[in-house]
């Protein structure tokens, strides 16, 4: 007979180890399937282990700017090696973190790849995936292969980097992001593919740390989903860093030599520019992992690629659910946990709301960081808004002034009529830590008069929040 319970959760990532932990807060007898680490792509090969690289390269950056803080430091070089085994003892540890979790709420691991093979049952196999390396160590008394029911089942199995065809990472002159976070050897010589988050992220990190860096975007602007302004403003400061960008092109060939890549780059008149680097990183985007799952078996309905799901994160199959980068965009980790206690509350019989995705805030992590949430300008006018704009510059602001950080923008779109926050947009230092303000604010439906009378302390980076709100109405005060 199978194992039972009331939820079993496949894949042990952001959005399925705090489905995980919840459903085992709300008394319910809970599994989770994992095949290759706790923790998944986000702790061991994503969010935190990039993030700690990131910041080695923010260190080394204020290093080799110490003079501008009157301060004297010999020459400064970065030690790939420490870098990078900084950044998987970090992983390692998140790693543990999770597992810690699953014993501390009594949450069974199952070991193993799963596959459905009915609503309400799976059945576990030995993993067929390859992990990458340093592998982290199986949780102590994990279950293994075997069959197990339960009256919910929830699928949070994420995704994985894109391959264009013909361009295929092959783990040595072509990489992903997996590749990118512990490389042999620093590069000389760098193209990066795609302008997204992960794309920028890495084309600043190896910038910084001295390698020659060109970016190839199809779109017309770096970070396509950002806004327009807000973007124009980040390629600036990192084409001042010595990043290159091609905009409105493509990689439509790469020809491999010993120990060197040559991109084929088609612009957007025809023209094909030929740019040789020792390596190539294929930041392309993502595909969901919802394949060997037994889904289509089940009638379980995909919608290109991505597990199709109402606002609870329920499938249209009774019993199964779908939550994070599988479920479809945004596929970020905060969205995947969000998620992950809809579809777990819901299941047990709490009131919930749906996720709102205009209220998924989105981090760009490079030097100088981007981060927004809700519409864009661009948006807010598609939509059929009468808009009020507010900008407001870091040069204007005291604290950033004497952090040596006065480079930025925070611009709000608000609705001329109501006065409601349709987004928020900033770049510059710590924006990543600072948007979560304006994302407070929209979910409790502030307007912008409860916004001009919150007192932000001095002297703060976060000022300049306000400043932006009073510019979009005239009545800044501080520019």
């Amino acid at each position: 007979m199978a194992q039972s319970y009331d939820v079993i959760i496949i894949g042990a990532g952001p959005g399925g180890y705090i489905a995980a932990i919840r459903a085992a807060q709300l008394g319910l007898k809970t599994a989770i399937v994992e095949r290759e680490h706790l923790a998944g792509i986000c702790s061991n090969w994503g969010c935190i282990p990039t993030k700690a690289l990131l910041r080695s390269a923010e260190v080394m950056h204020l290093a080799s700017h110490a003079k501008d803080y009157g301060l004297t430091v010999d020459a400064v070089k970065p030690d790939l090696k420490a870098i990078v085994a900084r950044s998987r003892g970090i992983a390692e540890r998140m790693n543990g973190g999770v597992g810690m979790l699953m014993k501390k709420n009594k949450v069974d691991v199952i070991w193993g790849e799963a596959k459905l093979t009915k609503p309400n049952e799976i059945v576990v196999s030995k993993s067929s995936k390859k992990p990458m390396e340093p592998q982290a160590p199986q949780p102590k008394n994990a279950l293994g292969e075997g069959t197990y029911s339960a009256k919910h089942i929830i699928v949070a199995t994420g995704a994985r980097p894109r391959a264009l065809p013909g361009i295929e990472p092959d783990g040595k002159l072509i990489w992903t992001y997996f590749e990118a976070m512990v490389p042999d050897a620093m590069p000389k010589s760098l193209v990066v593919m795609g302008s997204g988050a992960i794309g920028i992220e890495f084309a600043s990190f190896y910038r910084t740390m001295g390698v020659d860096v060109t970016v190839v975007e199809l779109m017309p602007q770096i970070m396509p989903v950002e806004d327009a302004e807000i973007s124009k403003f980040a390629q600036k400061r990192l084409e001042k860093q010595g990043l290159k960008f091609i905009l409105e092109a493509k990689v439509t060939k790469v020809d491999k030599a010993a120990n060197a890549v040559t991109a084929h780059v088609e612009k957007k008149d025809g023209s094909v520019e030929k740019i040789t680097a020792d390596r190539l990183i294929s930041a392309v985007g993502v595909q969901c992992n919802s394949e060997n799952l037994g889904l289509e078996a089940i009638g379980v309905k995909l919608d290109r690629g991505a597990i199709a799901i109402d606002g609870y994160c329920r499938t249209n199959v009774p019993g199964v659910y779908a939550i994070g980068d599988v479920a479809g965009p945004p596929m970020l980790a905060h969205k995947a946990e969000h998620e992950a206690v809809i579809c777990v509350e819901k299941i047990a019989g709490l009131d919930v709301h749906p996720l709102d995705k205009t209220l998924v805030p989105g981090c760009t992590y490079c030097n100088p960081q981007v981060a927004s949430v809700g519409l864009t300008e661009a948006k807010a006018k598609e939509a059929g808004h009468d808009i009020r704009v507010g900008r407001f510059p870091f040069v204007a602001n005291g604290k950033a002034v004497a952090l040596g950080e006065d480079q930025g923008l925070v611009k709000t779109v608000f609705d001329k009529k109501t006065g409601q926050l349709l987004g928020a947009h900033m770049v510059g230092a710590e924006v990543t830590e600072l948007i979560q303000g304006f994302v407070v604010a929209m979910n409790l439906e502030t307007t912008e008069e409860e916004l001009m009378h919150t007192i932000f302390p001095h002297p703060t980076l976060s000022e300049m929040m306000k400043e932006s709100v009073l510019d979009a109405y005239g009545r800044a005060l501080n520019m």
